[in-house]
């Protein structure tokens, strides 16, 4: 007789849904025992997004025993492609005007062509323990992928988590946030990081995100820091380390400061960051889709190619051109350009908390030069 060992399945996804009710709305989510739970509107977001984590982080599975759950359903999730490719990732996808929340794992061919998704960032699940001795005579190594890969995750997680009226000043107020906040989800922003982003003298964007429910602001002990504690748990499941998470936020800071950006406003600020997120550190060059971008620069399709033409005027971009069919965007980074040099470098020393106030005198006293590029027909 041939013994045959039964494979366990694995189901890795997760489905909420908001139901209106007479006191406000009820989760339901058919994975839990309890069924159903009230919450308030304004907290809605925030409670479906905690909700899958923990399912998510009551899960662990390594690698090799996850699946593409999309393919086992058909690919039903999205419209057809060439097939399933590329590593499993877990993919957040919004359904029914944010009625449905679907947590689930997914191949990076499924996840690029669902609408209304955002890949979350993989977690550091396991470290091992460093001796002190080890400490001192070892200098730390980056873990997992580097700082432009973590920017572009936490974009694109950003643009699936935040509402879409979200103005790009408070996104880069929450990219910040997300990179720099603690194991206790609280975040300190000094001054100068503020300064670098021209968001040092106004109050709106912390105001929008506290209306968002995405953090609260609190007391601060020193004048020259900002303290908010944010309210999206979500994070805790997808935060790297902290020092790589760190050298993200300086990096995402670098590519963000551009004096020509700054001086037009924080919508081509955050483009600036989108594009070298994005862009091929060897070619200068990069791939994305129109939509994605407009999601996570946070302005509506038909905006974008006047903001890609006025980065091309400005020296920042040397050419973009977008395929009106497929829906893709392909462009190349003027050379000289701080978002061109920042897409190339990796940052190896530790960083500062002065680093942002000296970042930001340097940005005062560097002028960007450069003709402007000729959009490509």
């Amino acid at each position: 007789m041939t013994l045959r060992t039964t494979c366990p399945a694995t189901p890795r996804t997760w489905t909420v849904e908001l139901h209106p009710h007479a006191s406000g709305l009820v989760l339901v989510c058919r994975h839990c025992p309890h069924g159903s739970t009230r919450i308030t509107t304004a907290a809605a977001r925030s409670a479906a997004l905690a909700h899958l984590a923990r399912h998510a982080r009551g899960d662990l599975r390594p690698p090799h025993l996850r699946i593409c759950q999309c393919h086992e359903r058909g690919c039903a999730w999205h419209p057809r492609h060439r097939g399933c490719a590329g590593p499993i990732r877990l993919l957040l996808a919004r359904e029914y005007g944010g009625r449905r929340w679907r947590l689930a794992d997914a191949c990076s061919a499924c996840a690029a062509a669902t609408a209304q998704a955002a890949v979350v960032p993989d977690t550091v699940l396991t470290r091992a323990p460093l001796q002190p001795e080890t400490r001192r005579r070892h200098r730390r190594r980056p873990k997992g992928p580097g700082e432009q890969i973590r920017v572009r995750e936490i974009l694109s997680y950003l643009a699936a988590a935040l509402p879409a009226g979200t103005s790009p000043a408070a996104r880069l107020l929450a990219l910040q946030c997300a990179l720099r906040v603690n194991a206790e989800m609280h975040v300190r922003l000094p001054k100068g990081v503020l300064r670098s982003l021209r968001l040092n003298a106004i109050q709106g964007p912390w105001h929008e995100l506290e209306h968002a429910r995405w953090l609260c602001t609190v007391p601060a002990n020193a004048a020259n820091e900002v303290v908010a504690e944010l309210l999206d748990a979500a994070l805790l499941g997808q935060a790297a380390a902290r020092p790589d998470r760190m050298r993200a936020a300086d990096w995402a800071l670098r590519a963000s400061s551009s004096v020509t950006a700054g001086a037009i406003g924080p919508l081509p600020q955050l483009a600036s960051v989108y594009l070298a997120a994005q862009t091929d550190p060897e070619a200068g060059s990069g791939l994305s889709e129109l939509d994605q971008m407009a999601r996570a620069c946070g302005v509506p399709l038909a905006e974008l190619p006047a903001l890609l033409d006025q980065l091309a005027a400005t020296g920042l971009l040397r050419s973009w051109q977008a395929c009106s069919d497929s829906g893709d965007l392909q462009w190349t980074l003027a050379r000289g350009s701080r978002i061109y040099d920042t897409s190339g470098q990796r940052d190896e020393a530790g960083p500062t908390n002065s680093y942002g106030e000296a970042h930001a005198l340097a940005c005062e006293a560097t002028a960007c030069t450069g003709d402007a590029a000729a959009r490509l027909v």
